[in-house]
């Protein structure tokens, strides 16, 4: 792995993506040494800011930037997700590689984290890949106000289906909620309008950005979509330049 610049001192680290192992990768986007809980979230983004081409972000990605996702999938204790983005990128289950697996019971977790997905309406195919293609069943954050046949349908399918509030789910909840189910390392996958609540409640921790080399125009959202207006001043941790022009930063709340 080569480097320059030192983080400690405020300027981000520059690695060159050549013979990054994965042990490198996880000491690059290894979570803080810390008991309280920690959010991050991962986009994909072209150099204009489009999150999506065509609807979908599977033409902005890349080989290193699909590496990463996996990779930040094995840290973490839950991966978050909202329904729209389930329902467009057609998710299934989390898939964790064995050596990540093995890392995972080093550190006592489970060998696979689980999805938690976000709908109000509990507005989920349980006939879809995330209950017919996954090792761990999804935890499904929804209301009261959702039609009880649904969530029905959707706990017949497997899921852990949880009411949080009466007709909206509130970031709060959603915390206190995965707290309560021992996930503190909380990786958020997106849409813009989950990212942008995460953000606009002030409990974004981290921000991980592929930059594909590309400009796409249009009208694709930005990674954080909100009516409320919101400032998190962050710092640069490490920019991953690989050879094929993408760039890979890791972003932090400023302390």
């Amino acid at each position: 792995m080569t480097t320059s610049g030192t983080s400690g001192a405020g300027i981000p680290d520059i690695v060159g993506a050549a013979g990054l192992t994965d042990d490198d990768l996880a000491d690059l986007y290894a979570y803080p040494d810390t008991s309280e809980p920690r959010v991050r979230a991962n986009f994909v983004a072209s150099v204009d800011g489009a999150i999506s081409t065509n609807g979908s972000s599977s033409g902005l990605t890349s080989p290193l930037d699909q590496r990463v996702l996996k990779l930040l999938r094995s840290l973490a204790d839950v991966v978050l997700v909202g329904a729209a983005t389930i329902r467009v990128e057609d998710y299934r289950g989390i898939r964790i590689p064995e050596s990540g697996q093995q890392r995972r019971k080093t550190q006592g977790l489970e060998p696979v984290p689980p999805l938690a997905v976000v709908s109000g309406r509990a507005d989920i195919d349980p006939g879809s890949r995330l209950f017919t293609d996954t090792i761990v069943p999804p935890i499904i954050l929804t209301t009261a106000a959702a039609p009880a046949a649904a969530k029905r349908d959707l706990a017949a399918a497997g899921a852990q289906v949880v009411e949080l509030g009466p007709d909206r789910v509130e970031t709060a909840a959603i915390m206190d909620t995965l707290v309560g189910l021992g996930m503190r390392r909380i990786l958020c996958e997106g849409g813009p309008s989950l990212a942008g609540q995460l953000a606009a409640d002030d409990v974004l921790d981290e921000l991980c950005v592929t930059t594909a080399p590309t400009v796409v125009c249009g009208d694709a959202r930005r990674i954080t979509h909100t009516e409320r207006p919101a400032r998190l001043r962050m710092d640069c941790k490490h920019i991953i330049f690989d050879t094929d022009g993408f760039q890979l930063a890791r972003w932090a709340r400023k302390s």
